[in-house]
């Protein structure tokens, strides 16, 4: 089973489950190619929180945008 880095845990600390069940996936993806880090965007419609592997930030690292 791929463990998360200890940042992605501690990012995911306090958060609400709903945020959680959105943001894991795409942090257990980063933490299987260990490659690149993760940009998690808030859309303020419907859509709420989207994240995805994004190749411009260093592994390990969550950045927060908003869209």
């Amino acid at each position: 089973m791929i463990q998360l880095p200890a940042s992605y845990q501690e990012y995911l600390a306090g958060k609400s489950e709903s945020f959680i069940n959105t943001v894991r996936p795409i942090l257990m993806q980063s933490a299987a190619d260990k490659s690149h880090g993760v940009r998690v965007s808030y859309n303020p419609g419907p859509t709420g929180h989207q994240a995805h592997v994004d190749e411009s930030i260093p592994f390990g690292t969550v950045v927060e945008d908003i869209d």
